[in-house]
């Protein structure tokens, strides 16, 4: 993994980048509304899947069917089924049109099947609940023998798959847009940021057609910008950051140089990960932009926006580099002390977090090993390492702080519910039990309560699930959880 981020270049508001904030704007608008909807509708209509018979008539004939077809998928869903994971194996079922086809004209719950009329009304009855699909009718198309869409180029540009998938693109189209919009004018600069989605798109029709799945997300129209940039800026020395693997620091260093390092990462990519994420579309977008910045200052001058590389020292970079530099002389006392001033300029940076937590847990009886334990407990983003992060720190806690962990009734409620999707019951249990204890009336008791017997359920716990029931009898008696832990 690699990336760099631009440091110098900063919006003016005597010309704002409005065509940034308008592209921003209505990638955002697209998400949390029509897919939203679209989504909840979804979710809507699985959670009458889940509740129906259709899992137990449907589903082990797709798993079966994926295996006779020789799909890739058929081992994951093979594990789903065994581990009773009815919503994932739904999705799965809904894209793989050719079952669904089988599904509809009779041929995998026959009319010889005693149950055939109870499965024709749940399954129209869920069919009904399905809204019009938005996202894969705008979406790039890779399964075989999609038609050809070439308007799917433009606006599958403008779709995200979840919020971290919009967040992250859209924190990068304003970094690297801004500038490119102030250099190029609102008009061309629009024109570039299309004609960037259509060359990712075509490259990521040519290596993802016929492979399956759909192609949506801004990254390939942000690459574009990124190829505009460096092209833009060439020899000039801008200040980066950057990360590889699990290293990163800041370089000054010609604009041009990151083209082919960026190049390499996505073909690197592509052929050793390549598994989710459409590094191909992020190629293509990279060599338009590149292509359409040289030729127009090729027959155009280009005003720049300014790109000092001899800006101000950075305080969160001398904080970091200070407490690397006390570590290394064994001196972790003024160390703790500087990743703490580093964490408060940057309090979700999770390896400045990291290492905070990690010099403190000296001083177990510390504020510092508190204050760091719960700003890692109060980290954002849903990803695995984040997660893992979370657990590990709390488990340290809980065996290191003195004269004892000091959890907020808040903090509880959370780690229960990301402990619970990383299948970590016990500790989620744990937590609940202590949430029910310390703030019975807190807000979000109820919701963590049925998310907790919900994985339970899902994991195929159902005893263990079902000492939430009285619980959830007296907070949640309408929830869907509750009513299934009812029917016993």
């Amino acid at each position: 993994m690699f990336y760099a981020i631009p440091l110098e270049s900063r919006p003016t508001w005597r010309n704002p980048p409005w065509m940034t904030v308008l592209l921003i704007l209505v990638n955002m608008l697209v998400f949390w509304g029509p897919q939203r909807a679209e989504q909840k509708a979804e979710q809507r209509a699985a959670g009458f899947y889940v509740q129906s018979e259709l899992p137990r008539l449907e589903l082990p004939a797709f798993v079966e069917w994926l295996a006779e077809t020789g799909s890739p998928r058929a081992a994951a869903a093979k594990r789903l089924l065994a581990h009773g994971d009815v919503v994932n194996l739904l999705e799965g079922l809904q894209r793989e049109k050719a079952f669904l086809h089988k599904l509809h004209v009779d041929g995998v719950v026959t009319p010889a099947n005693p149950r055939y009329a109870e499965w024709k009304n749940e399954r129209r009855e869920y069919e009904s609940m399905l809204p019009p699909p938005f996202t894969e009718r705008w979406a790039q198309d890779h399964n075989e023998g999609a038609g050809f869409k070439p308007w799917t180029w433009v606006t599958s540009a403008f779709l995200h798959a979840s919020t971290g998938h919009l967040l992250g693109n859209m924190l990068f189209l304003f970094l690297f847009g801004f500038s490119v919009e102030l250099a190029l004018g609102r008009g061309l600069y629009l024109g570039f940021y299309l004609l960037g989605a259509v060359g990712a798109s075509a490259l990521a029709a040519w290596a993802y057609g016929g492979n399956g799945g759909y192609g949506l997300g801004a990254s390939g129209a942000v690459s574009a910008l990124m190829g505009m940039y460096a092209v833009m800026y060439r020899l000039r020395r801008i200040r980066f950051f950057y990360q590889l693997f699990f290293y990163f620091n800041y370089v000054t260093a010609p604009a041009l140089i990151l083209l082919p390092a960026w190049i390499a990462n996505e073909l690197l990519q592509h052929f050793v990960g390549g598994q989710g994420i459409a590094y191909m579309a992020h190629l293509g977008g990279l060599l338009t932009g590149a292509l359409l910045m040289a030729g127009t200052m090729r027959w155009r001058q280009l005003q720049l926006p300014s790109a000092a590389a001899e800006a101000a020292p950075d305080p969160f970079a001398q904080h970091v580099a200070s407490a690397r530099r006390l570590a290394a002389e064994m001196k972790f006392e003024p160390a703790c002390a500087e990743w703490r001033a580093a964490a408060k300029l940057r309090p979700d940076d999770a390896d400045t977090l990291r290492a905070w937590f990690n010099t403190a847990r000296l001083w177990p009886a510390g504020e510092d090993f508190h204050r760091a334990a719960h700003r890692i407990f109060r980290l954002a983003p849903h990803d695995p390492v984040t997660l893992e992060l979370q657990y590990t720190s709390y488990k340290t806690y809980l065996d290191h702080a003195k004269p004892g962990a000091r959890l907020k009734p808040d903090d509880m409620a959370r780690l229960a519910r990301r402990f619970t999707r990383a299948r970590q019951f016990a500790d989620a249990e744990r937590l609940c039990q202590a949430l029910l204890k310390t703030a019975p009336a807190h807000p979000e008791l109820a919701d963590t309560l049925s998310l907790c017997a919900n994985g339970l359920l899902q994991a195929g716990r159902r005893d263990q699930a079902m000492g939430w029931l009285p619980d959830l009898l007296r907070l949640a008696p309408q929830d869907m959880v509750t009513r299934t832990l009812q029917k016993g």
